[in-house]
């Protein structure tokens, strides 16, 4: 199948922050001379497959997959298995180069190498479907946004929980005025570890001393791309690289698209004016165990200014004296602070909804009017956005800015920021895309690649 332009004004029409960003009408509907046809189906390359990635795969089960690429073909091999007519690469470099047949592309690697494919395959002209958070660097969303808007394709973050009915019930409650202006939010999550014991990935550790071999399965040159070199080791693969500075972008990066999105949405939030943060003692390998970072955002016409407060390692803001003494303040959520009232996650994670608080509230409010188009399906936008549909409602343009915010939040948690960060906090020049009043904070910005690759 050939890749279908997407004009400007199609690509920038799903973005608007708001209602217009969840609105989806196919091709035809909108009138769009050359779209091919719904039924039509594209030809999908997965790279970095062997986790998440196969996961989105198998989402995608009723286009052609063609080709599947990962660096680790014994992590990979039961993907691998799953569609025997896909062809095996384990270089996504000559797999673009030699397989013309590739529609789009599905990006699931670790984040230090979604920029550098993801782009790759925009300039080939290929859609793209990227994991969260879109980047490693804030400077390399900026990229993403920009390359996929120039090429005109179609591309997807992959934040499921945008296109869910929990989204929308949000926005849709937060705009019929239930709780008056929202001035403070709350985001808290229990990544990286929970209680004693380190669930997920190792946060506040050291570079491991002892250097065992690489799996004859594993081509460890191509996991590091643009990363600096160091040994292989199996603290690093596979999954546990999100706690390495060099490799993931700790807890923030991993939960912070999620958890963001529906509160940009429903606030209309753009860029913020400052970003300020406070952890346990953090070092130069790895994320700290526990960390709290704090934005601020401007007046967004007659909403008021608003401070946006993440917290992840098990802290969480106090709780709110409306909720019910029986009631569970989970692990995960969100805490709406309105003039009029409060919303809280629901069942204590990250997808149970929103309800008023305390329960009485819920029960005589009911349900909002329904203002917002419902989604076909997170990764169906994406698959309909490529036929010439609308763009998806998590496409670059959206997740590009979304991805930014949420990695300045892992600048200001640099161990060289500490002591900079006890007396000032960061003034962000979005449009400049530099902090104001620190050169140290702006390094961060953007990294350095090793020799060899290159954006």
């Amino acid at each position: 199948m050939k890749r279908i332009p997407l004009s400007r004004r199609r690509f920038l029409g799903g973005v608007a922050l708001g209602s217009a960003a969840f609105t989806f009408l196919p091709g035809r509907v909108l009138g769009l001379g050359g779209a091919k046809s719904p039924n039509e189906k594209l030809n999908i390359a997965g790279i970095g497959i062997g986790g998440q990635g196969g996961h989105v795969i198998s989402q995608l089960t009723g286009e052609n997959i063609v080709a599947l690429c990962d660096v680790d073909s014994a992590h990979a091999g039961g993907v691998f298995r799953r569609y025997p007519q896909a062809k095996v690469y384990q270089d996504y470099r000559k797999m673009l180069e030699q397989q013309k047949d590739i529609d789009a592309v599905v990006v699931a690697t670790p984040d230090h190498l979604h920029a550098i494919i993801s782009i790759t395959a925009m300039k080939l002209g290929k859609h793209v479907y990227c994991e969260k958070p879109l980047t490693h660097s804030v400077w390399e969303s900026r990229q993403m946004s920009r390359i996929g808007r120039e090429q005109k394709v179609a591309t997807q973050m992959g934040n499921s929980g945008q296109a869910s009915e929990e989204t929308r019930l949000l926005c849709e409650m937060i705009w019929d005025d239930t709780i008056g202006p929202v001035r403070e939010v709350h985001v808290w999550t229990d990544r990286p570890s929970n209680g004693l014991f380190n669930e997920y990935w190792p946060q506040g550790v050291e570079r491991p001393k002892d250097t065992p071999p690489v799996p004859q399965t594993l081509d460890w040159d191509l996991w590091l791309g643009p990363a600096p070199q160091r040994p292989y080791h199996p603290i690093y693969v596979p999954f546990r690289w999100r706690g390495w500075w060099d490799f993931g972008t700790g807890a923030l990066g991993d939960i912070g698209c999620h958890s963001f999105d529906p509160v940009f949405r429903a606030l209309k939030l753009g860029h913020p004016l400052s970003v300020e943060a406070s952890s346990n003692r953090v070092n130069k390998e790895t994320y700290p165990l526990a960390s709290m970072v704090t934005y601020r955002f401007p007046a967004r016409g007659e909403m008021p200014p608003l401070k946006l407060v993440w917290y992840d390692g098990g802290l969480r803001p106090p709780r709110p004296e409306e909720l019910d003494a029986d009631a569970v303040m989970g692990d995960n959520g969100h805490l709406f602070i309105g003039d009029k009232g409060k919303i809280l996650t629901k069942r204590g994670g990250r997808k149970g909804g929103y309800a008023l608080i305390p329960d009485k509230r819920a029960r005589e409010y009911g349900a909002p009017p329904k203002k917002l188009a419902r989604s076909i399906g997170h990764h169906q936008e994406w698959v309909a956005a490529c036929k010439g549909g609308q763009p998806a409602g998590a496409n670059f343009d959206w997740a590009g800015p979304l991805s930014e915010v949420v990695l300045l939040g892992n600048v200001a948690l640099r161990q060289q920021m500490r002591e900079e960060l006890t007396t000032k906090k960061l003034l962000w020049d979005s449009e400049n895309l530099r902090f104001t009043n620190s050169d140290t904070a702006n390094q961060f910005l953007k990294r350095e690649y090793r020799a060899g690759w290159t954006l």
